[in-house]
């Protein structure tokens, strides 16, 4: 439905499953789960592009912040992989910018490469960074309520996915997809719920629960322009339900028509 969703991985939020189980002593909901998220992770841009916009970070105490964030998806290794890098700018220093590279490789796990200057790992080069563990991935991108982890879609990746039902969401027919993480460490996520739309396989809705079981974090996708004939994501939404914080990312589709 929409190039976005590709990215966040809009989302995105790709590659084919990393871990791939057989179907023996499967249930025939944890076997169209698999197939689903397989699905999901087999799509690519199919073009490289650019999108600019603006993170809109509001916290726990009401306080806003605005940060001008570039998106640039692009090909690498003859189609079979591809990129997409995200440039978070909270100052005009360039040296200040907060950068990450999210691969996705056909057949194999997503690498991740974070450049943070006054972060918990502080790079000279991105190019020269170990791509982050599962930890790592599960932290804010540029103190947001975004995690890295998200923005690369990595829940699809988890060999545990099972299709719980199928409804309308947002007037659209979905099927309900949970993704449970096998071994989820404190701070991380126990199982992601996404409302998948049967049509273009992009997220309409997903709810994130901690490793407590709780919810945790919701995205939604907000608002969508019409642009050559194509529906554009213009706004996507993550709060955090425990924190009361949350967090936009609004794309600049003026000059579009």
């Amino acid at each position: 439905m929409n190039r976005v969703f590709l990215t966040l991985a809009s989302i995105l939020f790709f590659a084919l499953a990393a871990t791939a189980q057989t179907t023996n002593n499967l249930s025939d909901a944890e076997i169209q789960g698999q197939q689903l998220a397989q699905e999901i992770l087999q799509n690519k841009p199919v073009t490289n592009f650019t999108q600019k916009g603006i993170l809109r970070i509001r916290n726990s105490k009401g306080a806003t912040t605005n940060i001008p964030v570039t998106i640039d998806t692009f090909f690498n290794g003859g189609n079979k992989h591809w990129t997409a890098h995200y440039d978070a700018s909270p100052t005009t220093n360039p040296l200040t910018s907060i950068k990450l590279d999210v691969i996705y490789q056909d057949g194999q796990s997503n690498l991740y490469y974070y450049f943070k200057p006054d972060g918990v790992w502080p790079l000279k080069r991105l190019e020269a960074a170990p791509s982050l563990n599962e930890t790592q991935i599960m932290t804010p991108f540029a103190d947001s309520d975004f995690w890295i982890a998200d923005l690369g879609l990595e829940f699809f990746h988890w060999p545990e996915q099972k299709v719980l039902k199928h409804e309308t969401r947002r007037t659209r027919a979905c099927t309900v997809l949970e993704s449970t993480n096998p071994d989820p460490s404190p701070g991380s996520y126990s199982h992601v719920d996404s409302w998948i739309d049967d049509e273009s396989h992009g997220i309409v809705h997903a709810e994130a629960y901690d490793a407590n079981g709780k919810l945790l974090k919701v995205f939604d996708p907000k608002s969508f322009k019409k642009v050559n004939g194509q529906w554009e994501l213009q706004d996507m939404e993550i709060r955090n339900v425990q924190t009361g914080s949350r967090t936009w990312i609004k794309f600049d589709l003026s000059g579009k028509s």
